[in-house]
């Protein structure tokens, strides 16, 4: 067995191993996150715990408010910068002859992405000191 034949078992071995250790993980973690809240009622009732506490530790957590509220934007932002991008180096033919894809080709990409990234943070940033107006508005 040359080496070429062993890189290509081992690519088969870990593509397939790397999914079936993941489910496995989330498996395992679902099964102890179940075994914790059993544990957490059977001594919510032993020590005979009053509702509002025992509504405390029961209860999920509240999601926290992503720090990003405008996901949908900013991706949105990110693709039309790397289609621009793609766009402007497809225009501009900057690719040599003798090379099939040019350093140019991702430095426009991500210049692209870079643009699409700002813009996204300028309407974000807006969009949160319009919010935060409308809050401060409602609390007068």
């Amino acid at each position: 067995m040359d080496s070429k034949d062993l890189a290509g078992v081992l690519a088969v071995a870990l593509s397939l191993g790397i999914p079936i250790v993941a489910i496995i993980a989330g498996i395992i973690s679902s099964v102890k996150k179940s075994d914790n809240a059993r544990e957490i009622r059977r001594l919510i009732i032993e020590n005979k715990t009053d509702l509002e506490t025992a509504k405390y530790l029961v209860d999920e957590p509240q999601k926290r408010q992503s720090s990003n509220p405008y996901p949908a934007l900013r991706w949105a932002c990110v693709l039309i910068g790397l289609g621009l991008g793609a766009l402007i180096d497809y225009l501009l033919h900057l690719k040599p002859a003798d090379s099939p894809m040019s350093v140019y080709f991702w430095i426009i990409i991500a210049f692209g992405c870079g643009i699409g990234l700002f813009c996204s943070f300028l309407i974000e940033y807006k969009l949160q000191q319009r919010d935060a107006a409308h809050k401060s508005k409602e609390t007068e």
